[in-house]
């Protein structure tokens, strides 16, 4: 959490796993939110509050699919296990919008600056 360079995204929870037996890591268990973990009673142990219920994405997923993922259960990141659902790495919402922007998307930031959000909404 302290550390700089992580990503606010990715710094607002902690994916499980068991012990590794090899590399990389050991299979996911599940996520414990910080927000969650604040609220726990600091002599609880962590596999208490273990959320199991939020999916992981595979690691050959696509953008598409993870962002669908992101979007449908309302989460900044998400782990991504290997086919023996070991904790390979992290996916953040960022990520996904830097991937799916144009490259070119930063140097057109000041272009619609005068025109509302809301324009191009059907009502």
């Amino acid at each position: 959490i302290r550390r700089h360079e992580l990503h606010p995204a990715l710094a607002a929870a902690v994916f499980i796993t068991l012990p590794p037996y090899e590399t990389p890591t050991g299979r996911l268990l599940g996520t414990v939110h910080f927000q969650r973990m604040l609220r726990y009673p600091p002599h609880e142990r962590l596999g208490a509050i273990i959320d199991d219920t939020a999916d992981a994405v595979p690691a050959t997923a696509s953008a598409a699919e993870v962002a669908r993922m992101l979007a449908s259960y309302n989460l900044v990141s998400l782990p991504v296990v290997d086919q023996a659902h070991r904790l390979v790495g992290a996916v953040s919402v960022d990520d996904v919008l830097d991937y799916l922007l144009p490259e070119d998307w930063r140097s057109h930031d000041g272009d619609d600056a005068a025109r509302p959000a809301t324009e191009g909404i059907r009502r």
